[in-house]
């Protein structure tokens, strides 16, 4: 399905212990690499749209399906799908190609896993573009703890970690439908209860909004986790107060150069002190929700290419 849509054939790459599906475009030894990290629930599919444009702009274009998603490694023990087993991945991704950093892409989860990439290895990374989810500094509480106490014990985060198993299988029993009515622009991403949002997405046979792909587009995402199922993803949600600990020792502070792309109507929140920890970063607003490099593709190039043109890459 994936390459009847012009996207790059994937490769099985054995790195940390785990086989990643990784698909990849553009000259490997030009010495400009780019690694782009989807979020939850999606696949490396989701920069379809990405890709061409950075490969014409000469990037070694690496796109991997992270450990619990697509044909990549699901391992079966919930700690593995911490920020250091996640982020060790990418590393070995790189020593795989022989490159010594790479400019780093994230979405949503993939957002929270480059950042959190950046402070455990902070020479590998060269540049930093993240799209949704910025940065979370640790404050004085697990971000777990933290949400139940600001968003009570139905928030989805917590639900995860408090009822393992019950998202899982209603996901599962409601795949297509589920991803269907959760990839849509022009509706706010959260209900009324926003606690069971998701949970309620997947039961609602009613759409809301437009959606942001074709029926062909979204039947690569809905035939990889009918094959996968959720958990391997939704196990990162269940690391939260593990990679709150983990991080607990680095230096807080990001220094590399940073794009932060946000969506106007995106449910997630802007940080009100993101300079505070990312000194160098450079903000751009979207009119889109949360989907960003999906709902819009081109905004979301003409950002990043202009970006890395101010930085001497092109």
């Amino acid at each position: 399905m994936i390459n009847k849509i012009v996207f790059p054939k994937p490769t099985h790459i054995s790195v940390n212990g785990v086989e990643l599906e990784v698909f990849e475009a553009g000259q490997q030894n030009a010495g400009k690499p780019i690694v782009l990290c989807h979020g939850w629930p999606e696949h490396a599919f989701s920069w379809r749209h990405q890709v061409p444009v950075l490969v014409k702009a000469g990037y070694h274009v690496i796109v991997p399906n992270q450990r619990g998603y697509g044909n990549s490694s699901s391992p079966t023990e919930v700690t593995d799908y911490d920020i250091e087993h996640l982020s060790g991945d990418l590393i070995a991704l790189l020593n795989h190609y022989g490159y010594e950093d790479a400019i780093f892409v994230g979405h949503d989860w993939g957002a929270f896993v480059v950042w959190g990439l950046t402070l455990l290895h902070p020479n590998r990374v060269s540049k930093v573009i993240n799209l949704s989810l910025p940065y979370m500094d640790r404050g004085e509480k697990p971000w777990l703890q933290f949400m139940e106490d600001i968003f009570g014990a139905d928030n989805y985060f917590v639900h995860f970690n408090r009822k393992p198993g019950e998202a899982d299988a209603v996901f599962e029993e409601n795949t297509s439908q589920f991803l269907r009515n959760l990839y849509r622009k022009n509706v706010p991403f959260r209900e009324p209860q926003p606690g069971m949002a998701l949970i309620n997405l997947a039961r609602e046979e009613t759409a809301f909004g437009e959606p942001i792909m074709s029926d062909r587009e979204l039947a690569v995402f809905v035939d990889a986790f009918e094959s996968t199922g959720f958990t391997g993803s939704i196990n990162w949600y269940r690391n939260l107060d593990r990679n709150w600990h983990l991080l607990a020792d680095v230096d807080p502070i990001i220094q590399q150069p940073t794009l932060m792309i946000y969506g106007d109507r995106d449910s997630v929140a802007k940080s009100e002190n993101l300079a505070e920890f990312v000194p160098n970063v450079e903000i751009v607003n979207l009119d889109c929700g949360h989907w960003i490099q999906q709902e819009k593709p081109v905004e979301t190039n003409q950002a990043i290419i202009k970006w890395l043109e101010q930085w001497d890459y092109l």
